[in-house]
């Protein structure tokens, strides 16, 4: 379950290995809290325990971040 390096704040975010099959996305987990974000549109997916107001500023870490997360992709998924 590779983690992606460089990402500041309280989130971690990473890709689990066997969903190199599925299109480009990353997963993100603070606390027991997790949910998933597409990549290709920029898009929630699945949510468990954020708030809305969270998942904002999920997704605007991901917008400012999405290069460095799909090329993390790529080395990892291919």
């Amino acid at each position: 379950m590779p983690t992606i390096k460089n990402i500041e704040g309280p989130y971690r975010f990473y890709f689990y290995s066997f969903d190199c099959n599925e299109p480009k996305h990353v997963h993100v987990q603070r606390e027991n809290m997790i949910c998933k974000f597409w990549l290709e549109p920029i898009a929630l997916c699945k949510n468990s325990g954020f708030s809305p107001k969270e998942l904002n500023a999920i997704r605007e870490i991901i917008y400012k971040k999405a290069e460095q997360i799909k090329e993390a992709w790529h080395e990892y998924c291919g």
